[in-house]
């Protein structure tokens, strides 16, 4: 896509990087502390992970420890909805106006969409209610006024959209048809008599289903239907639409709908359908930066491939992925944060000596189930680091090519489908870790778990998301299989290859390739950063490879023998995207360690890194060996690798979550206050003056002496 001058923004002038951006790395890194002398620098640490724009993530952080933002457990729905949209109004009226930042300069925004995302990402902890609901108002609605329209329409509607005089729903997703938007049923056909486009729900699978605004404040939508004109339905476009009286609330003739009721969370949100009973607006309705319709009714567009036009259209729901990737990072850093906070604290059952119980992180069992856990999140914190960035550079125009978004909506989808997905597993773990305490509503996990839940399923299914990021996997792979068998050298070379490959990976009397072996078997190594390297990107390079070769029969066969093959390969399909997102991750941890200048915390942020690469080795163990790529006694050794270096970074436990920023204003979680410490101190030191006194009961099965 190319970005017209009278809809490029302006350059801005953004902060400066917090941190390296990590893509010149040094070729070696340096020399890290003694193990026994390494120390993290909490407050270094947290600047760092402030990121680019330390000013809005900070402000943002400091609204979400404000009473009046944060979420009150005690409310009905109905109450819960008006306090949202109160807060909502709150922000909107902001001096710093911080949730503009994304829109153009000319109308009181910043040109800065990367700065609008890492502050919006924070809203979470103060009640994901408000974020999602500031999310359809800002990052959806009005996003699409100001990514679809003209500078004509965003001049006439995005300033009441943003000063949020007109709640809007952004109503895409139908009830019959939910990621798959190219089969959406809702019509917007042109009347060339009237100059106007009908809006038309043809059935009841076809309402607009799940609208954030929809069943209450909504006074408008962006709506998107199938534009048809002259007979020819030219796909998805967007159409600006009033729905309800704005003094009265009441819907608009030919508009109809109905609440969602109660939800598994975020029920500050009020989630709506919507349908249309052949409603009629304005040609200037259709927001026409990539589309427009003739008095006549003739169609042109600046893209000429329907299908490149459909996912340029959907640019708005990259943003909503991208701060779902954030705000699953936020939701894990609450959880653990409450419970390695409390597992410092809680004590159970006698250790070495039977007069003291012991701390339930100095458990094997529990760091195990917490420590690789806040290793992921810094992974996921560093990717999306790296995220925001790379939608910075698309959505401010300063780097908006084909290939930028093309990388931008592949990057996304692998993020967001696998942070929200390990949000959901992580709060588990920790309310598990937390036991009957961490049920209760007063410690949050179980509420925010609520709320979190439906991450995995809106702006697009994970599994969905999956499939798309392992169709551009496949497909950059069949370019480059073309460009390789394209001689019959090439093909000579390419089939001798595959027949190696398979001997050494498929036969279980042979080592893996060369490369993994020498890797994993280097002297005084066992599964050092290279090593890792080497394992994870050829995981990645095997499974890719592999279900695209299987998929190659389908590109020539029958509709129904294509389905039946790529149905074979589906499970395979999922499984090779995953692999990619950990690899990225792993990737942009070990650059960021690479960069960090104290040395005692880059050598406790190297273990971190390797603690993470080991846990993704560890869940796939199993392909590995059976793949020739670790030999059965190195495979073993990963799970007392794994336990040693949790071992080592056990006394750092406190400083990595602390380093995260969050305030006990920030947790609200009453085991997460020292209150445990208060409670564990006064009972040892109740049974110590009994034993001191002599007032201690006999047991009655004292040990022999």
């Amino acid at each position: 896509m190319t970005t017209t001058d009278q809809t490029a923004p302006a350059t801005p002038a953004v902060e400066p990087p917090a941190t390296p951006v990590p893509a010149a790395v040094p070729a070696a890194a340096p020399a890290r502390t003694d193990p026994a002398d390494a120390r993290v620098d909490v407050a270094a640490l947290h600047d760092t992970l402030l990121g680019r724009w330390p000013r809005w993530r900070a402000a943002a952080r400091a609204h979400a420890a404000e009473p009046r933002f944060w979420k009150d457990e005690t409310l009905t729905m109905a109450e819960h909805r008006a306090r949202v949209l109160d807060q909502c109004r709150e922000l909107a009226a902001d001096p710093d106006h911080q949730v503009w930042l994304a829109f153009p300069a000319r109308l009181g925004g910043g040109d800065q969409p990367g700065a609008n995302l890492a502050g919006f990402e924070e809203l979470a902890l103060g009640d994901p209610s408000l974020q999602i609901k500031a999310g359809v108002q800002w990052g959806l609605f009005a996003s699409a006024i100001w990514q679809l329209g003209t500078p004509e329409q965003q001049d006439r509607w995005l300033p009441s959209a943003m000063d949020l005089s007109v709640p809007g729903a952004f109503a895409m997703t139908e009830t019959g048809h939910g990621s798959d938007v190219a089969a959406v049923g809702t019509t917007a056909t042109y009347d060339p008599d009237t100059q106007e486009f009908v809006v038309h729900t043809p059935f009841r699978a076809a309402w607009k289903d799940y609208l954030g605004n929809a069943a209450e404040h909504a006074t408008a939508a962006t709506v998107f239907a199938r534009l048809v004109t002259r007979g020819v339905d030219y796909g998805v476009h967007c159409f600006y639409v009033p729905v309800r009286d704005g003094a009265t609330g009441a819907f608009l003739p030919g508009v109809g709908g109905e609440d969602d009721g109660l939800k598994g969370g975020l029920r500050g949100v009020d989630n709506g359908r919507l349908w249309f009973d052949h409603v009629r607006v304005p040609r200037e309705n259709l927001l026409a930066r990539y589309g427009q319709v003739a008095e006549d009714g003739s169609y042109t567009s600046s893209i000429e491939s329907p299908g490149r036009r459909f996912f340029t259209m959907l640019g708005a729901l990259v943003q909503g992925r991208v701060s779902l990737d954030g705000a699953a990072g936020t939701a894990s850093r609450v959880g653990l944060a409450i419970a390695v906070r409390y597992g410092a604290e809680r004590r159970q059952f006698s250790g070495a000596t039977p007069d003291d119980e012991v701390v339930l992180l100095d458990y094997a069992t529990h760091r195990r189930r917490l420590l690789p856990r806040i290793a992921e999140t810094y992974a996921l914190h560093f990717a999306h680091e790296r995220l925001l960035d790379l939608f910075d550079d698309v959505f401010s125009g300063r780097g908006d090519t084909p290939e930028k978004r093309a990388d931008l909506e592949t990057m996304a989808a692998a993020m967001k489908a696998t942070s929200t997905a390990f949000a959901l597993d992580t709060l588990q773990e920790c309310r598990e870790a937390c036991g009957g305490a961490g049920f209760l509503t007063e410690n949050r996990i179980t509420s925010l778990y609520d709320d979190l839940d439906v991450y995995a399923t809106f702006e697009g299914d994970n599994t969905v998301l999956l499939q798309l990021v392992a169709k551009r996997l496949v497909g950059d792979y069949g370019k480059a299989l073309g460009a390789q068998v394209r001689t019959p050298e090439g093909k000579a070379r390419f089939v001798a290859d595959r027949a190696v490959d398979t001997l050494l990976h498929r036969t279980p009397l042979k080592r893996a390739a060369q490369t993994v072996a020498d890797a994993v078997a280097r002297p005084g190594t066992v599964f050092d950063a290279e090593a890792q390297r080497v394992l994870l990107a050829d995981r990645v390079a095997a499974k890719v490879e592999a279900v695209a070769l299987a998929l190659r029969p389908a590109r020539h066969a029958e509709p129904a023998a294509a389905q039946r093959i790529f149905d074979r390969q589906q499970v395979a399909l999922i499984d090779a995207a995953r692999s990619h997102a950990e690899l990225v991750r792993w990737e942009l941890f070990t650059q960021a360690v690479d960069a960090t200048p104290d040395a005692g915390t880059r050598t406790v942020l190297g273990w971190l890194r390797d603690v993470y690469a080991l846990t993704v080795i560890e869940r796939d163990l199993a392909w590995f060996v059976v793949n020739g790529r670790l030999a059965t006694s190195r495979a073993r050794a990963v799970e007392g690798e794994l336990d040693a270096l949790l071992r080592r970074l056990r006394p750092h436990a406190l400083d990595l979550v602390a380093a995260w920023g969050l305030t006990d204003d920030h947790l609200r979680a009453a085991i997460a206050t020292g209150a445990e410490k208060v409670r564990q101190d006064e009972a040892r030191a109740y049974y110590a003056a009994q034993r001191a006194a002599g007032e201690a009961p006999r047991r009655e099965k004292a040990p022999r002496r």
